[in-house]
């Protein structure tokens, strides 16, 4: 069977995939990640748990005009690979060789410098305030994980992006939470129903009518979050003004591609609960992340590092 993954050397020819080719693209990009890093060293656990997440942002939006920002930074391997260095990924992080982490210098898939945890929200949220100042349509990604969201300084973005009104799209990725049955068939569903056209335009459409009478607009508002609270954790990034979207599993292809699809189209500030697992695909990594977080040289078949 040909590869794949060789056909991709920018997000313009994984386009070229049909929508049914992307799982066996996902399965092969896992293998070619273990192979990887097996033979460099580097960050491995976080890398295998967007997988399917990077393969979707690549396929749905406009990149590199839209604009991808990941925090911290080290789980940007399969964003590197598919956006033309995957050959140069046998010289990751050796002194002529790509950076373990984005770098604006190397490539314009590369938005911003990253590194250091918390930040990607208040940079994309000013890439999304300087495509509004330029009349622009261009989208702003900002992907964070669950811990660094803790951190003060993604809050403080959040609550600075309240009062922006641009089109930023916060993706949490959360591989803290089980992906149990509450992620699932339900919670996909809903997050496709909740992230549609027809939703957001009654959504809009009921704001501007209640507006007239407050009582029953607040009436309604508390409605809204009682009923997404049932089924979400989302009411705190609904108080910061975003359109609270999932959990939804991060590792189903066509619930990322269809929800993200749908948030493409979408104006204003909406915010993407994902729930992956670290290490995705690799059984040791699955059932110890933390070892496999940073790895030095080991065997891909069984994850025994050689002998130093």
């Amino acid at each position: 069977m040909s590869s794949l993954l060789a056909l991709i050397d920018s997000p313009q020819d994984l386009k070229k995939l049909e929508r049914q080719q992307l799982p066996a693209l996902a399965a092969e990009l896992r293998t070619f990640l273990v192979e990887s890093v097996a033979r460099t060293g580097g960050h491995l656990a976080s890398n295998l748990g967007v997988v399917e997440l990077t393969i979707a942002l690549h396929y749905i939006f406009n990149t590199p005009e839209d604009r991808l920002v990941w925090d911290v930074g080290h789980q940007t391997y399969p964003h590197k690979i598919l956006t033309g260095r995957r050959e140069a990924m046998e010289n990751l992080r050796k002194p002529s060789g790509i950076a373990g982490f984005p770098r604006r210098s190397e490539s314009i898939y590369d938005t911003f410098g990253t590194g250091h945890s918390s930040t990607s929200i208040s940079a994309a949220l000013g890439m999304a305030i300087a495509a509004r100042e330029a009349g622009s349509d261009r989208r702003s990604v900002a992907i964070i994980g669950d811990g660094a969201m803790t951190a003060g300084m993604a809050f403080e973005a959040l609550n600075n992006a309240g009062d922006m009104d641009a089109n930023l799209l916060v993706i949490l990725n959360d591989n803290d939470m089980s992906i149990s049955n509450n992620v699932g068939a339900l919670n996909n569903y809903l997050a496709r129903l909740l992230s549609g056209r027809f939703y957001d335009s009654v959504r809009q459409s009921g704001k501007k009518m209640l507006d007239i009478v407050p009582p029953v607009k607040e009436f309604a508002k508390r409605a809204e979050e009682h009923a997404k609270g049932m089924v979400t954790p989302g009411t705190l990034f609904e108080e910061f003004g975003f359109n609270y979207i999932g959990p939804i599993d991060g590792h189903d292809l066509p619930a990322l591609l269809d929800t993200l699809g749908n948030i493409r189209e979408l104006k204003g500030m909406q915010f993407l609960h994902i729930v992956t697992q670290k290490g995705k695909g690799f059984l040791p990594a699955e059932d110890n992340p933390n070892k496999y977080h940073g790895v030095s040289k080991f065997d891909p078949c069984n994850g025994v590092p050689h002998a130093s």
